[in-house]
């Protein structure tokens, strides 16, 4: 049995303000494309294929446009659950119906879980959904005490294991934080004041374990309980991760071998860091100017309107830090009373809060002079 697994899609996520449908239309068709080449006997997407619970439009037809062509075209069986992004009665609208052409859908949890089968040479697979459910959820359908998320795990577990004869080989797809996990900024919280960490050992009785939510491509506990992670980069904490999608062979036995496919996106993720005008002399040799960019400015000296100079430049860059500025601390200066500081001495206490350092003679003089041109133009305009 060969399979594709991939999560976190995210489809209509909007990045530092600008809409990434067009990036994961570009990544999706070479995901097709390998779909066509490798031929797998399924894919699997363990969840938050959409960004919100009502996508836009556009997310929509992308993925109407994706599920078509792999299932029209390839014959290839999809199976995908909701994610904590998803809307599971929208996404799982229609999936009696949809499950007789391939394409099988668990939205909501459902009060009797059941096996999505699937055979190949070696006989049937055993595929179990756990789609997202939060514990309250699980308490209702499930009829089961189930005060975390872990336990909601344990419980939708036993209650699928109990459908599956014991030596058949099983697949397990859940969405889910697996206690030590690799986390990224652009994950929402599964749980708000509450543990929502599951302990990798509940899904021991797996052959694989094919899971969503977190967006780092990782093992979780064993090599065997594996995150896809996201479909992108949707963060700048994301950076530095490799993206991909895992196609995974089990034998006769249940052994899986994973491997994983990169995929090019349109733009990569990165962070840059430097002096403006090094910056300014545009991209180092192999790099992209059109990625999406976080600058750091390295510059203790103000920058007139940095990120529109460097846009002709760097047209995709989104955010710029200025470390050296926002060092946090104390306000220092000569006195705690700041009504008897003069000018020069509460702009010298803010230049230290601020960098670190402190006023040179030169850096006062320059504000003396400023300060004083400041007044003259003030006079002069009273007089």
């Amino acid at each position: 049995m060969r399979f594709i697994h991939t999560s976190d899609w995210h489809l209509g996520r909007i990045f530092h303000g600008l809409h990434l449908t067009e990036d994961q239309a570009y990544l999706l068709d070479q995901f097709v494309d390998y779909v066509g080449d490798a031929k797998p006997d399924a894919v699997v997407i363990a969840g938050d294929i959409y960004d919100r619970a009502v996508p836009p439009t556009e997310a929509i037809e992308l993925l109407d446009q994706v599920l078509s062509k792999i299932l029209l075209d390839y014959r290839t069986p999809i199976i995908i659950i909701a994610g904590n992004h998803d809307s599971p009665e929208r996404l799982g609208f229609g999936n009696k119906l949809l499950a007789r052409q391939g394409l099988h859908v668990v939205g909501s949890l459902s009060r009797e879980i059941q096996p999505i089968i699937l055979p190949d040479a070696f006989g049937p697979v055993y595929f179990m959904p756990f789609t997202y459910a939060e514990p309250a959820l699980v308490r209702e359908r499930l009829q089961t005490p189930a005060a975390d998320h872990d336990q909601a795990m344990q419980a939708m577990v036993s209650h699928g294991l109990a459908k599956i004869p014991a030596d058949a080989r099983k697949v397990a797809i859940a969405h889910a934080f697996i206690a030590g996990g690799l986390e990224s900024e652009s994950e929402r919280p599964l749980s708000v004041g509450g543990s929502s960490a599951v302990p990798a050992g509940v899904f021991k009785p797996f052959h694989y374990t094919a899971l969503g939510h977190l967006h780092n491509c990782q093992q979780a506990g064993a090599d065997n309980i594996r995150y896809s992670g996201s479909l992108l980069k949707y963060s700048f904490a994301e950076a530095g991760q490799r993206k991909g999608i895992h196609l995974v062979e089990l034998d006769g036995q249940g052994q899986a071998t994973v491997e994983l496919v990169s995929l090019s996106p349109r733009r990569d993720v990165r962070c840059v860091e430097g002096y403006f005008h090094e910056l300014m002399k545009g991209p180092q040799a192999g790099a992209n100017q059109e990625d999406y960019m976080m600058v750091s400015l390295r510059d203790a000296e103000p920058v007139l309107d940095a990120m529109g100079q460097l846009k002709p430049v760097y047209p995709n860059v989104l955010h710029i830090e200025r470390p050296y500025l926002t060092k946090s601390g104390e306000l220092r200066g000569p006195s705690a009373d700041h009504r008897r500081l003069s000018e020069r001495e509460l702009f010298g206490a803010f230049f230290e809060q601020m960098t670190g350092e402190v006023l040179t003679d030169a850096q006062s003089e320059q504000f003396a002079s400023v300060l004083e041109e400041l007044y003259r133009e003030q006079r002069e305009v009273k007089a």
